[in-house]
């Protein structure tokens, strides 16, 4: 039996690479609940991790994080990557996989974009073509057509 054809590249992630993205992700707000990382920034703040990106090869492992209320982002930044390599022993422990994918930290932007269409659907011009009527048909118009049953 031929295998079905392979899908371009925006197809999107593979069922692995969600799988295996949410596992870490799991993990890793496990461990910043915790308090697993001993880091003075990380004390204060309370992280949230949206969501973790891998690679196609599972190699590389992308973590989205975001500071509650969206302050101290750069220091938060910093203090993960200076215990990436804590972070990535303790997520090949918890995670059941043969190699642990290497690991980035960035700033996830989908709370900001969020914002943005919501300022978009809140703007005058969506709001007045939301606020039109809809066209009714005539009653007359109505009573015409049921007249031809």
């Amino acid at each position: 039996m031929p295998r079905p054809p392979k899908m371009g590249k925006d197809s999107g992630p593979s069922q692995r690479q969600l799988r295996v993205g949410e596992l870490i992700r799991h993990a890793l707000a496990e461990m910043l609940a915790r308090g697993d990382i001993h880091d003075d920034v990380l004390a204060k703040h309370v992280v949230t991790v949206p969501e973790v990106r891998l690679s196609p090869d599972l190699k590389l492992a992308t973590c989205y994080i975001m500071p509650l209320g969206g302050q101290d982002v750069g220091p938060v930044l910093k203090a993960l990557d200076a215990h990436k390599r804590h972070i990535r022993g303790e997520i090949a422990h918890r995670v059941n996989l043969k190699y642990a994918p290497d690991i980035r930290f960035r700033q996830d932007e989908s709370f900001d974009e969020a914002a943005r269409i919501d300022a978009l659907l809140d703007s005058e011009a969506v709001r007045r073509d939301t606020d039109r009527k809809p066209l009714r048909i005539d009653q007359d118009q109505q009573d015409d057509d049921h007249d031809d049953d």
